[in-house]
């Protein structure tokens, strides 16, 4: 992925209307991936108003996703039995990914300002 992708297909596309939706409160967090650190993608957050959570280098424990994907995973380990092809692990993911609460989700983003 490029800058201008990802400016182009992510920012343009998907956060510019999600910011729209969420007004002044929306707060934007990416990580300091090369793409989403170009300059395209400042100068288009900047003309769109849109503020970026200060994010430290090489800190993905701050990603609520991070926190996620191991649920995830400790979740599809834990099945008896396990996936033992590709189309099983997938339709497990999806299974697990559908069956996480909600209050797990909204505890990890409202967690964020104390990490």
């Amino acid at each position: 992925m490029t800058g201008h992708i990802y400016r182009d297909v992510i920012l343009e596309q998907h956060v510019r209307l999600f910011r729209g939706a969420m007004g002044a409160e929306f707060l934007f967090m990416d990580d300091n991936a090369r793409p989403h650190r170009a300059n395209i993608v400042d100068e288009c957050l900047q003309s769109e108003d849109i503020t970026r959570m200060h994010w430290p280098a090489y800190s993905p424990d701050l990603n609520p996703i991070e926190h996620v994907w191991d649920m995830l995973g400790r979740r599809i380990s834990a099945r008896q039995p396990p996936p033992t092809c590709l189309p099983e692990l997938r339709r497990a993911l999806l299974d697990e990914w559908c069956n996480i609460p909600q209050d797990q989700i909204d505890n990890l983003i409202l967690s964020m300002p104390r990490r």
